[in-house]
């Protein structure tokens, strides 16, 4: 049987874009699926050091009350999502032409993350069973 793949290409680095991604990511991870996240322009936020993404726009300042909903019915916090996506294998790309343009450094980023090109995660794509563009 061969395993089944999943890829995800994430542009914003809103909070509900980061939670998307993860508990997607994390889902199917845990579903014995093999998956990859291409992190590129405002979503390679979402892969530096101690990174807590806020919500879009005027809804940033009822961050913290989503949050605390989140964990009232059981759903860890993005940085404990992004945790458990790495324990999972899920495989995490930051997209090494958007880190130049934003300016973020390899040093910025979480550990276990993969720099590459477009061309490269395409490479890696072009077998996948599922895609989703979260942007």
């Amino acid at each position: 049987m061969v395993q089944k793949k999943f890829i995800m290409a994430v542009s914003e680095g809103t909070f509900d874009k980061g939670m998307m991604a993860m508990m997607m990511g994390n889902t199917a991870a845990s579903m014995g699926i093999d998956t990859h996240i291409f992190f590129t322009f405002f979503g390679l936020n979402l892969l530096k050091k101690g990174k807590n993404p806020k919500m879009g726009g005027m809804y940033r300042l009822f961050t913290g009350m989503m949050v605390k909903k989140m964990k009232k019915i059981g759903i860890d916090s993005y940085q404990e999502q992004l945790e458990m996506a790495r324990d999972l294998g899920v495989h995490l790309y930051a997209c090494n032409t958007s880190m130049e343009v934003m300016g973020v450094k390899k040093e910025d980023l979480i550990d276990g993350v993969t720099i590459l090109g477009a061309a490269a995660f395409l490479d890696i794509s072009a077998d996948s069973d599922m895609q989703l563009f979260i942007g």
